[in-house]
């Protein structure tokens, strides 16, 4: 049976990594469902051709959200989703990153300060659009977190799609010309107060948790020095992109919502106790090269990207919040005099989705070309 390279990697290593780390319980889910995944130990979907007879055996695949081989369905069907609620505006992609020092102290509180870093940033964002110099008006916001540079290494950072145009307190639409509305300077400086104070808060509260990397910070002296050198380094949010449409925004976000750290395509080689990748290097105009690493350290580094349990990755804000989202839409489309797209693969059944989506027709018998492929159902593992 043919083994993935991501699964090779675990293969090799795993053992040795679980016996060095005392990895979390949601760690060792998601390191067992990638040694699993496609592999029949998850039983497996039968069909049948009524023509000729033959059977085909799909090995069921593991779902979880940190597996390589399981987000390429659920990122098509996020885009549709998405696409429905197109409006006709211009759109921005604005990522939020941290200085470096912060990062140990993220770490040690995963859940509690991945959730700050979503809050923070679309705070940040929410208030200044809503000035009438900047816009005015509150725009439609998805952001979705990641944990990860290039090269593996540990930097949580916050991709952000922004609408140029929103609803303004009156229920009027504002639409912002093709640059960004809101300056970058600005954005930095209202980022990182609201970040710095809510984190001082935190600290203040006795909510944080420190970690050996960053257990000098518990000391009152300590923190205050790093607080007052990070309120007087420059942070820089990176505004990457204006769109020629809503569309073309999603189709680009989409490929950032269901990312994890690293994708098979992206592994090399696997081999003699070591793997290597591809990675994009920043210093030298993202041109690529390779990195080799231990597979034991090639899992240490792909650990520390699972996030805590339930942790909701992606958040919607402005006028896509979950709350009042429809009656927000349906007030611009209103407005606008039309909706520009709708959903192509909503309440479809499966094999039409995959159909639609990549032109494959799983009713066709690879035996004898008939279209007479039924699905006989599935087997499941026992489980003792």
């Amino acid at each position: 049976m043919h083994r993935l390279k991501i699964q090779q990697v675990f293969d090799n290593a795993w053992k040795v990594y679980a016996a060095s780390f005392s990895p979390s319980p949601v760690q060792m889910k998601a390191a067992s469902s990638i040694m699993a995944c496609k592999s029949g130990k998850l039983g497996c979907n039968v069909s049948v051709c009524a023509d000729c007879g033959h059977m085909d055996f799909h090995n069921n695949s593991c779902r979880n959200r940190n597996c390589p081989n399981c987000q390429a369905l659920l990122k098509e069907l996020w885009i549709d989703r998405r696409k429905a609620e197109v409006i006709d505006a211009p759109y921005f992609h604005v990522v939020f990153t941290i200085p470096a020092q912060l990062n140990p102290l993220v770490y040690a509180n995963q859940a509690l300060l991945y959730s700050l870093l979503h809050k923070c940033s679309a705070q940040t964002l929410l208030e200044l659009s809503a000035d009438r110099k900047f816009l005015g008006a509150t725009p439609g916001i998805i952001q979705v977190l990641h944990t990860w540079g290039q090269e593996l290494n540990f930097h949580p950072h916050i991709h952000c799609i922004v609408s140029g145009g929103g609803l303004s307190k009156d229920g009027k639409l504002r639409i912002c010309g093709n640059g960004f509305f809101i300056p970058a300077k600005v954005l930095a400086s209202k980022f990182r107060g609201k970040l710095l104070a809510s984190l001082d808060s935190l600290y203040k509260g006795g909510k944080l948790s420190f970690s050996p990397s960053c257990s000098s910070l518990a000391d009152p002296a300590s923190w205050a020095s790093l607080k007052d050198r990070l309120y007087n380094t420059s942070w820089c949010p990176d505004i990457r992109e204006t769109f020629n449409g809503f569309g073309n925004a999603i189709e680009y976000l989409g490929r950032y919502a269901n990312r994890i750290a690293i994708t098979n395509s992206r592994v090399k080689s696997v081999g003699g106790g070591s793997v290597t990748f591809l990675a994009k290097d920043y210093k030298n105009n993202s041109a690529l090269k390779e990195v080799t690493l231990s597979c034991c350290e090639f899992i240490r580094r792909f650990m520390m990207h699972v996030l805590p349990p339930g942790f909701q990755k992606i958040r919607y804000y402005g006028f896509l919040n979950n709350r009042s989202r429809k009656k927000n839409l349906a007030a611009i489309f209103r407005v606008q005099g039309r909706q520009r797209f709708g959903s192509m693969l909503a309440g479809l059944p499966m094999d039409e989705v995959i159909y639609k989506v990549w032109g494959c027709n799983i009713h066709v018998c690879t035996a004898c070309g008939c279209l007479s492929m039924r699905p006989l159902g599935k087997t499941h593992v026992l489980r003792n």
